[in-house]
């Protein structure tokens, strides 16, 4: 029950905000090259600045919640934070997302970026609506915490760091520390459901890592 609860949560989410972007349906998005998708990036990149952590001002109109979930899975540490930060692994684990477009990766120092953009199909009204959410994610491996700040529509900024502990009998905990930030009449529906849907990420994460799928 606990995870139709979350599934549902996660379709109103994207529903929500296929209203409130106007998005279009999928076939419209057939014919965009992976180049198009990069200059959205580069887009979205240079207009909403979406790495810049600092709290709106008071009278922006715009709020930020932040959010920690935890979930504890049954494999050693360092395999747990490769397989978990991989995003390919979220396909399929994601129930909406279809594709992973990787524009550049490059190193600094012992840190791994990757800028990327992060394709979902959302079925909606007996259509299918595609959401891209951009992002910047920093691995750490030496620190084995991994990074991610992400833009969507309608104008949604995500922050997260993910760490990742080694527990006792080989087993590790994973903590995702979510920074929301929404226009104020949006962020509390972001907040609750944008967390619902990454609980229910963690929860297939942890079955397939656990089970051997990945």
């Amino acid at each position: 029950m606990r995870k139709i609860l979350r599934v549902a949560a996660a379709q109103m989410f994207a529903a929500a905000f296929v209203l409130a972007a106007l998005s279009a349906p999928a076939n419209a998005d057939t014919t965009e090259s992976d180049a198009d998708i990069a200059a959205e990036w580069q887009t979205a990149w240079d207009t909403y600045h979406f790495t810049d952590t600092t709290p709106p001002a008071p009278d922006s109109g715009r709020s930020q919640v932040t959010n920690s979930i935890s979930v504890e899975i049954d494999s050693p540490m360092p395999l747990t934070f490769y397989k978990y930060s991989d995003f390919n692994n979220h396909i399929g684990k994601n129930p909406f997302l279809r594709r992973v477009v990787t524009h550049k990766e490059w190193r600094n120092a012992s840190a791994t970026y990757r800028n990327l953009t992060a394709i979902e199909e959302i079925p909606y009204e007996g259509t299918i609506v595609v959401s891209k959410t951009h992002a910047q994610q920093r691995l750490h491996p030496t620190g084995f915490y991994y990074e991610t700040d992400s833009w969507s529509e309608p104008n949604v900024v995500t922050h997260q760091k993910i760490d990742f502990t080694p527990l006792p009998g080989g087993k590790t905990r994973v903590t995702e520390n979510l920074t929301f930030e929404a226009d104020s009449s949006l962020i509390d529906f972001v907040a609750a459901n944008g967390t619902a849907s990454h609980q229910q990420l963690q929860e297939a994460l942890k079955q397939a890592i656990e089970s051997g799928e990945l």
